[in-house]
């Protein structure tokens, strides 16, 4: 009997490192699976108001707004984000008001921040909430100034226009390359300021309830159009689905008509 358990003990020993070595085994997989793949990714993603996703050449992640549903937003960074991944390089908030803070501030308890851009936040609780978390982290928090710009990855985030107050708003560009996209989810203040530099985009980011027949969607000739849900007109605009395919098809390029889910790639 006690020769068998002499016998025994190496083998008992010995299980624990297989198991260890058998995780180590998957885990290498799974990041190696989820490593950059050398492309720009940007997810519009499909939640309550407005929130977008981005991942830089190099891996970074950028968060650009976050909706009014917390638990739909955790849900979809988990499904987009790799598993092992607890940092985003920057957030940018279009404004905060309650269909893109909510949602951020839940991902800032999920994710740490390196750096936020926003315009001017409003003295509200969940704005002040929006406040402690990025202090606690240590993040660089800028308010948001016409010409600021990030770079992340090769990936320049540029804010072409701003408007203070009580209900501060930014527009923001994403250049990479050949590819131009542009968040103007609000309505016309800042429509002057970003005249004076429009050119053809790549994506353009929308109200849903604003005019499609304007000087600014002439000039930027976007190449795909994504329906922003976030603002609310005093007097929207009554285009039907027809109205809005036959806009899309003036364009030799297809039009993302309805708010949803898009993944796009590109390359410099």
């Amino acid at each position: 009997m006690q020769n068998d358990d002499a016998t025994d003990r190496p083998q008992s020993s010995a299980q624990p490192w297989r198991t260890l070595l058998l995780l180590a085994l998957v885990l290498g997989g799974c990041m190696w699976a989820e490593r950059p793949d050398g492309r720009l990714h940007i997810w519009f993603l499909d939640t309550s108001g407005d929130a977008a996703l981005i991942q830089t050449p190099d891996g970074q992640f950028a968060l650009i707004d976050g909706g009014s549903d917390p638990a739909q937003l955790a849900l979809l960074l988990g499904r987009y984000m790799p598993a092992y991944q607890r940092r985003l390089a920057l957030v940018v908030l279009t404004s905060g008001d309650a269909k893109r803070l909510p949602g951020q501030v839940a991902a800032l308890g999920r994710y740490h921040a390196k750096r936020a851009l926003a315009p001017e936040t409003p003295g509200t609780a969940i704005a002040d909430e929006w406040q402690r978390l990025l202090v606690e982290q240590g993040s660089v928090v800028r308010i948001a100034e016409a010409g600021d710009s990030v770079t992340l990855g090769g990936v320049r985030f540029l804010v072409p226009a701003v408007t203070g107050g009580k209900k501060a708003q930014l527009a923001l560009q994403l250049d990479y390359g050949h590819t131009h996209v542009l968040w103007h989810t609000s309505g016309a203040k800042l429509d002057p300021d970003l005249l004076a530099s429009a050119s053809p985009l790549s994506v353009l980011v929308y109200p849903w309830q604003r005019e499609l027949e304007t000087e600014l969607l002439a000039r930027w000739q976007p190449q795909h159009l994504v329906f922003s849900s976030a603002y609310s007109a005093d007097e929207p605009a009554l285009l039907s689905y027809a109205q809005r395919r036959q806009f899309a098809r003036r364009s030799t390029t297809t039009r993302t008509t309805a708010r949803s889910s898009l993944s796009a790639m590109g390359q410099p």
